[in-house]
Protein backbone atom coordinates (compact mmCIF):
# COMPACT_ATOMS: atom_id res chain seq x y z
CA UNK A 1 0.00 0.00 0.00
CA UNK A 2 1.16 3.85 -0.89
CA UNK A 3 2.00 5.59 2.42
CA UNK A 4 0.64 9.02 1.15
CA UNK A 5 2.04 10.44 4.62
CA UNK A 6 6.00 9.23 3.40
CA UNK A 7 5.86 10.11 -0.23
CA UNK A 8 5.58 13.88 1.33
CA UNK A 9 8.28 13.17 3.77
CA UNK A 10 5.28 14.03 6.43
CA UNK A 11 4.78 12.30 9.72
CA UNK A 12 1.80 9.65 9.81
CA UNK A 13 -0.41 11.46 11.91
CA UNK A 14 -4.15 12.97 11.01
CA UNK A 15 -3.69 16.23 12.65
CA UNK A 16 -1.75 18.19 9.86
CA UNK A 17 -1.91 22.00 9.23
CA UNK A 18 -2.48 23.05 5.58
CA UNK A 19 0.76 25.14 5.49
CA UNK A 20 2.80 22.09 6.76
CA UNK A 21 0.82 20.12 4.21
CA UNK A 22 1.60 22.80 1.08
CA UNK A 23 5.27 22.86 2.09
CA UNK A 24 5.79 19.20 1.83
CA UNK A 25 4.20 18.74 -1.23
CA UNK A 26 5.93 22.12 -2.73
CA UNK A 27 9.05 20.58 -2.32
CA UNK A 28 8.72 17.56 -3.43
CA UNK A 29 6.90 18.48 -6.41
CA UNK A 30 9.77 21.07 -7.39
CA UNK A 31 12.46 18.31 -7.16
CA UNK A 32 10.15 15.68 -9.14
CA UNK A 33 8.77 18.17 -11.76
CA UNK A 34 9.16 16.76 -15.51
CA UNK A 35 10.52 20.00 -16.74
CA UNK A 36 13.62 19.43 -14.55
CA UNK A 37 13.78 16.15 -16.12
CA UNK A 38 13.61 17.14 -19.79
CA UNK A 39 16.94 17.13 -21.63
CA UNK A 40 17.93 14.04 -19.66
CA UNK A 41 16.72 10.07 -20.56
CA UNK A 42 13.59 9.07 -21.36
CA UNK A 43 13.51 6.72 -18.06
CA UNK A 44 14.24 10.16 -15.60
CA UNK A 45 11.51 11.66 -17.48
CA UNK A 46 8.87 8.53 -17.21
CA UNK A 47 9.75 8.64 -13.42
CA UNK A 48 9.23 11.93 -13.08
CA UNK A 49 6.00 11.76 -14.33
CA UNK A 50 4.97 9.02 -12.03
CA UNK A 51 6.48 10.60 -9.03
CA UNK A 52 4.70 13.96 -9.99
CA UNK A 53 1.38 12.03 -10.26
CA UNK A 54 2.11 10.08 -7.09
CA UNK A 55 2.79 13.09 -5.37
CA UNK A 56 -0.33 15.08 -6.59
CA UNK A 57 -2.47 12.01 -5.47
CA UNK A 58 -0.96 12.02 -2.01
CA UNK A 59 -1.46 15.81 -1.75
CA UNK A 60 -5.12 15.70 -2.52
CA UNK A 61 -5.99 12.60 -0.09
CA UNK A 62 -3.87 14.47 2.85
CA UNK A 63 -5.79 17.94 2.14
CA UNK A 64 -8.95 16.47 2.30
CA UNK A 65 -9.42 15.41 5.83
CA UNK A 66 -11.95 12.40 5.23
CA UNK A 67 -10.11 11.04 2.78
CA UNK A 68 -7.00 11.92 4.99
CA UNK A 69 -8.06 9.96 7.90
CA UNK A 70 -9.63 6.62 5.83
CA UNK A 71 -6.35 6.59 4.92
CA UNK A 72 -4.56 6.46 8.09
CA UNK A 73 -7.14 4.13 9.60
CA UNK A 74 -5.97 1.77 6.02
CA UNK A 75 -2.02 2.36 7.11
CA UNK A 76 -3.30 1.26 10.93
CA UNK A 77 -5.07 -1.68 9.86
CA UNK A 78 -8.29 -0.66 10.89
CA UNK A 79 -11.44 -1.37 9.88
CA UNK A 80 -12.18 -0.96 6.13
CA UNK A 81 -16.19 0.45 5.64
CA UNK A 82 -17.10 -2.50 4.45
CA UNK A 83 -15.59 -4.95 7.44
CA UNK A 84 -17.68 -2.52 9.79
CA UNK A 85 -21.08 -1.45 8.81
CA UNK A 86 -22.69 -0.60 11.87
CA UNK A 87 -23.99 2.43 13.36
CA UNK A 88 -26.04 3.11 15.89
CA UNK A 89 -29.83 3.46 15.07
CA UNK A 90 -30.28 6.79 16.79
CA UNK A 91 -27.83 8.21 14.37
CA UNK A 92 -29.65 6.35 11.61
CA UNK A 93 -32.84 7.77 12.85
CA UNK A 94 -31.71 10.82 13.34
CA UNK A 95 -29.96 10.91 9.31
CA UNK A 96 -33.64 9.91 8.24
CA UNK A 97 -35.13 13.37 9.88
CA UNK A 98 -31.93 15.33 8.55
CA UNK A 99 -33.18 13.76 4.58
CA UNK A 100 -36.55 14.77 5.16
CA UNK A 101 -35.36 17.99 6.11
CA UNK A 102 -33.72 18.58 3.38
CA UNK A 103 -36.32 17.38 1.09
CA UNK A 104 -38.94 19.64 2.37
CA UNK A 105 -36.12 22.53 2.18
CA UNK A 106 -35.73 22.50 -1.28
CA UNK A 107 -36.47 25.31 -3.10
CA UNK A 108 -36.27 27.51 0.16
CA UNK A 109 -32.38 29.26 0.02
CA UNK A 110 -32.49 30.46 3.52
CA UNK A 111 -33.70 27.13 5.14
CA UNK A 112 -30.95 25.33 2.58
CA UNK A 113 -28.05 27.07 3.73
CA UNK A 114 -29.55 26.80 7.22
CA UNK A 115 -29.21 23.08 6.97
CA UNK A 116 -26.00 23.16 4.94
CA UNK A 117 -24.04 25.36 7.28
CA UNK A 118 -25.43 22.90 10.17
CA UNK A 119 -24.64 19.98 8.45
CA UNK A 120 -21.38 21.24 7.84
CA UNK A 121 -21.02 22.05 11.78
CA UNK A 122 -21.65 18.21 12.45
CA UNK A 123 -19.20 17.05 10.00
CA UNK A 124 -16.60 19.13 12.05
CA UNK A 125 -17.47 17.86 15.43
CA UNK A 126 -17.36 14.37 13.57
CA UNK A 127 -14.06 15.21 11.92
CA UNK A 128 -12.93 16.52 15.39
CA UNK A 129 -13.98 13.53 17.05
CA UNK A 130 -11.96 11.48 14.44
CA UNK A 131 -8.62 13.46 15.18
CA UNK A 132 -9.06 12.92 19.24
CA UNK A 133 -9.22 9.24 18.25
CA UNK A 134 -5.86 9.27 16.31
CA UNK A 135 -4.07 11.54 19.10
CA UNK A 136 -5.23 8.96 21.78
CA UNK A 137 -4.12 6.31 19.44
CA UNK A 138 -0.84 7.65 18.76
CA UNK A 139 -0.13 7.97 22.41
CA UNK A 140 -1.01 4.10 22.65
CA UNK A 141 2.04 1.78 22.55
CA UNK A 142 1.85 -0.40 19.35
CA UNK A 143 1.08 -3.42 21.43
CA UNK A 144 -1.69 -1.76 23.39
CA UNK A 145 -5.15 -3.83 23.18
CA UNK A 146 -7.11 -0.84 23.10
CA UNK A 147 -5.85 0.43 19.87
CA UNK A 148 -8.74 -1.95 17.82
CA UNK A 149 -11.07 -0.20 20.08
CA UNK A 150 -10.03 3.26 18.73
CA UNK A 151 -9.70 2.47 15.27
CA UNK A 152 -13.67 0.88 15.47
CA UNK A 153 -14.14 4.55 16.91
CA UNK A 154 -12.46 6.55 13.79
CA UNK A 155 -14.63 4.02 11.34
CA UNK A 156 -17.90 4.60 13.02
CA UNK A 157 -17.07 8.67 12.86
CA UNK A 158 -16.20 8.19 9.28
CA UNK A 159 -19.59 6.35 8.53
CA UNK A 160 -21.28 8.85 10.45
CA UNK A 161 -19.19 11.83 8.78
CA UNK A 162 -19.85 10.33 5.04
CA UNK A 163 -23.94 10.40 5.76
CA UNK A 164 -23.71 13.95 6.59
CA UNK A 165 -20.97 14.37 3.89
CA UNK A 166 -23.75 12.93 1.79
CA UNK A 167 -26.37 15.33 3.20
CA UNK A 168 -24.46 18.39 2.38
CA UNK A 169 -23.93 16.81 -1.11
CA UNK A 170 -27.82 16.28 -2.38
CA UNK A 171 -28.80 19.61 -0.24
CA UNK A 172 -26.40 21.73 -3.17
CA UNK A 173 -27.08 19.86 -5.46
CA UNK A 174 -28.68 20.83 -8.81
Amino acid sequence: MNDHFARLGLPRRFSLSADELERAYLARSRAAHPDYHLAGATSDLTASLELSAALNEAHAALRDPFARAEHLLQLHGGPSAAEQKQVPPAFLAEMLEAREAVEAARGNEEECRALESAFAVRFDKLMAEVAAHFDALDALPESDAGRASLLVKVRACLHAAKYVRGLIRDLTAD
